[in-house]
């Protein structure tokens, strides 16, 4: 194939925007609840997310005026633990990872020359789904039923026998809604870094906040799912009775901690990785020269990242595991600074380097690397098995959590919102209020957090909502307490600016901090559609080295310079050296999203009042929306191959290729559902080998051969589709109908097998732990037999529709990896639930 050509000649620049705002203009009033564009949409993340700062920050007062002194009645103990566990929630699962997610969906199209994320309206799902879902956690406080086991929801006190009301159902429910919103943007940031970058923009050209966040978008889609599948089983034994972490019925509360660690550990890196990659961007504009040591920074940051997921057992010291099993998780634990100090000694060599300017957002970088380099000190310290056994559960690791997560992550966050201001306003911040804010925060942390080191070695324990006096608690509470308001106030200050600036903020030049990425090139503020035309980016540096690029963005001398053909168009590239593969048509606004979300909301509620048949009626009704969603959303009529004579040389539209982003998608999709099926498969085996009362009956209740069976029905079904996708190789049409309904024939066949086996077999999910695991895997495996069969059928109906063939190749592609999928974890299931049962008896 012959090099696509790119470059156009100079056009009128406001004819030109004309042209491209009739495509991508975003709609006002009541319509605007539809727009999927990323601008808009990822806004929204971070002003809901900051809602869910105040109301956390305002619980975190309330708790520290009520230990402030001994024996206070502030608060009763119910309030006080309501308060303790929705602070915890929303400061890490509505806040931090939402707003920096957000952050990211908003910067990173504008950075890597793309006009939009991959997929926007999957976007705007994960809002509508954070939205309502963070919002159904917040009014449980409103009704006085808020969770109060921990936001860590540990086992057996989370449990119905400990736990008998709605509030841990509103926690388990909400935060698994929530996290469909990470999980959604996680796989929408991977695919959109990976595949709709500018022409040369390969991997060691990639800015280095997208490395961050292409990292930590992997661990949430590897990191969330043990968490997602913990909640479901703890959902499904209160409120269905099935044994998972019953010790009496064979089940273990530790597996609980486990699945949450398995999440909660990387967790502090997810949060942390895309703030160190901001501290990476802001520092080499500051000191007015590159990034030192990028390609080690970059390998810190991929180091970080696989490290973290060896470390969840760091939380569980106490609980009694094998001292082989603690020396392992010290040294992992220690061992995990490394990475970190690189980034920190790339930052300082890039300084010292450098020429600093000591501005506003250098004064957040400046508090955070104090803070993070403390609380990274005293992470070695309870790494140390015997040192963590003196303060495990004490106000020291407290004081370390907040060093590591605030210090870690909010700052960088400040400095770099203080640094994009501009861009998203076009105005400047105030560096009076905002150098007030800087101090009354950094010093009120320290005078809180630093002083419950102290609290913690004198041995107060964490989550007490009062203390007797005379225990030397006193003093260090009271300081604790006075600092913490102080950091309030100083935060406020940040606010307040914040909102002022919007208004009264000067007017901010091009490019104000003469910064080299480009992001600071689609205009201030930016166009809906970010670039009239897509440069070529052979640097890292492309606004230092071409300083004049805004203005021939603009007057559309780069790829794709016109709209006039009715498509949000985009380029995508080859993942490694980001030469362009194809023209990307992205999909346009829509009011599926939010119709999917309220739904789900409804379906949310359905649960948590326990009125089951509303809630089957809801999810019959989610499903619908989704298959209709997904029809609307494979079909460009704009994209029909007679209508796409304008593209590039040697370029054709995604939808006639065997390499669309719908693949990329489903692929990373898959991965984190691999994640929470081989978490699964973890439990199983976990409570087989490490239950005190598991009890496996002398015959599998499920035999050898009736699994075997359904899964070789949902094999042949993968056979079946993947014949099909080697005739739309091969350019063969005929046949393909009729191999698509067999392939979903087979998977009804083996679904069949298995709802029989369902029924039919003799197990009992409520009395043992061993036939819940069961239960449970063969309804997950039913499920997506299920969605495989109607995939199938779905794509034998748009082949006859004429939205699938030999021109428009790739969707059945995209289903085959759902076949491969299922297929996979079919024979693992039959391996783990009754082959190898009856070898180890």
């Amino acid at each position: 194939m012959s090099e696509p050509v790119l470059e156009a000649p100079p056009r009128d620049a406001d004819r030109l925007h004309e042209e491209f705002e009739a495509v991508w203009g975003n709609p006002r009033g009541w319509r605007a609840l539809a727009v999927v564009n990323h601008t808009i949409v990822m806004r929204r993340f971070m002003v809901t997310g900051g809602v869910f700062f105040v109301i956390a920050g305002l619980l975190a007062m309330l708790m520290r005026a009520q230990i402030a002194r001994p024996e206070q009645a502030f608060m009763t103990p119910e309030a006080y633990n309501q308060a303790f566990t929705m602070h915890g929630t929303m400061m890490m699962f509505l806040f931090a990872v939402p707003v920096l997610q957000g952050l990211s969906g908003y910067l990173l199209p504008k950075m890597l020359g793309a006009r939009d994320l991959v997929f926007p309206r999957l976007s705007a799902f994960g809002f509508w789904c954070y939205l309502f879902g963070g919002t159904l956690l917040t009014f449980s406080l409103v009704l006085g039923l808020a969770p109060d086991a921990g936001w860590f929801m540990y086992t057996p006190l989370a449990s119905r026998p400990f736990s008998p009301g709605v509030q841990s159902d509103f926690w388990l429910i909400g935060v698994t809604f929530v996290e469909i919103a990470s999980v959604s943007a996680a796989v929408d940031l991977i695919v959109s870094i990976l595949r709709t970058r500018a022409r040369g923009m390969d991997l060691q050209h990639l800015p280095i906040f997208a490395w961050a966040v292409l990292v930590s978008s992997f661990m949430v889609v590897l990191g969330f799912p043990p968490l997602i599948l913990g909640s479901i089983l703890l959902e499904l034994e209160r409120a269905a009775g099935w044994a998972f972490y019953d010790p009496t019925r064979g089940g273990d509360p530790l597996l609980w901690q486990h699945l949450f660690w398995l999440f909660g550990h990387p967790e502090v890196y997810i949060i942390f990785l895309p703030a160190a990659g901001i501290v990476s961007t802001l520092v080499p504009v500051f000191a007015r020269r590159p990034l030192v040591g990028y390609t080690w920074v970059v390998v810190s940051l991929i180091a970080t990242g696989f490290l973290s997921f060896g470390l969840w057992v760091h939380h569980m010291f106490a609980v009694g595991i094998p001292a082989l099993a603690q020396a392992f998780f010290a040294a992992a634990s220690m061992l995990v600074a490394i990475p970190s100090g690189i980034q920190v000694f790339a930052w300082i060599a890039t300084l010292w380097s450098g020429r600093p300017v000591w501005s506003l957002p250098m004064l957040w970088i400046a508090g955070f690397v104090a803070i993070f380099v403390l609380g990274g000190l005293t992470g070695v310290m309870v790494a140390f098995v015997p040192f963590d056994w003196q303060v495990h559960d004490t106000h020291f690791v407290v004081a370390h959590l907040h060093y590591v997560l605030i210090g870690g992550m909010l700052f960088p966050l400040v400095a770099g919102l203080y640094y994009w201001m501009p861009l998203f306003s076009g105005r400047m911040p105030s560096p009076a209020l905002g150098q007030v804010g800087f101090w009354l925060t950094f010093i009120g942390f320290n005078g809180t957090f630093l002083v419950m080191h102290w609290t913690g070695l004198l041995g107060m324990p964490r989550r007490v909502y009062t203390y007797p006096g005379g225990l030397g608690w006193d003093l260090p509470n009271l300081v604790s307490s006075v600092f913490g308001f102080v950091m309030a106030f100083g935060l406020a200050a940040v606010l307040l600016d914040w909102l002022l600036h919007w208004r009264h903020g000067r007017r901010a030049p091009v490019n104000p901090w003469n910064a080299p990425t480009l992001e600071w090139a689609a205009g201030m503020p930016p166009r809906s559609y970010n670039f009239a035309s897509l440069p070529t980016i052979p640097t890292r540096h492309p606004l230092w080295e071409s300083p004049e690029l805004p203005r021939s963005i603009a007057e559309g001398r780069h790829g794709l310079p016109q709209a006039g053909h009715g498509r949000r168009e985009t380029l995508g590239c080859n993942p490694v050296t980001g030469e362009p593969r194809e023209v990307m048509v992205l999909p346009g606004n829509s009011w599926w999203p939010l119709l999917a979300a309220l739904l789900l909301t409804a379906l949310c509620i359905g649960l948590l009042t326990k009125v089951y048949g509303f809630a089957l009626v809801m999810l019959a009704a989610v499903v619908l929306v989704l298959l209709r969603w997904s029809w609307e959303n494979g079909t460009h009529v704009a994209g029909a191959a007679e209508h796409a004579k304008d593209l590039p040389e040697g370029l054709r539209l995604h939808t006639h290729t065997f390499d669309g982003p719908g693949l990329w998608g489903t692929g990373t999709a898959l991965l984190a559902n691999a994640a929470l099926y081989a978490s699964l498969l973890f439990a199983w085996f976990y409570l087989w080998t490490a239950a005190p009362n598991w009890r496996p009956p002398a015959s599998s209740p499920i035999g050898v051969w009736p699994l075997g069976l359904a899964s070789a029905g949902l094999l042949a079904g993968w056979v079946a589709v993947r014949s099909v996708v080697v005739r739309l190789r091969a350019r063969q049409a005929g046949g393909l109908r009729t191999r698509l309904l067999v392939a979903a024939a087979a998977g009804a066949a083996g679904c069949a097998a298995l709802a029989l086996l369902l029924v039919a077999a003799p197990l009992q999910p409520a009395v043992t732990a061993h036939d819940a695991m069961i239960a449970f895997t063969l309804w997950y495996l039913l499920v997506h037999g299920a969605l495989c069969s109607v995939a199938a059928a779905l794509q034998a109906w748009r082949i006859h529709a004429q939205h699938v063939g030999i021109d428009a190749p790739y969707e059945p592609q995209v289903v085959l990896m759902l076949w491969q999928f299922t297929g996979v974890a079919a024979v693992l299931g039959w391996a783990a639930l009754s082959l190898l049962p009856l070898l180890l008896r």
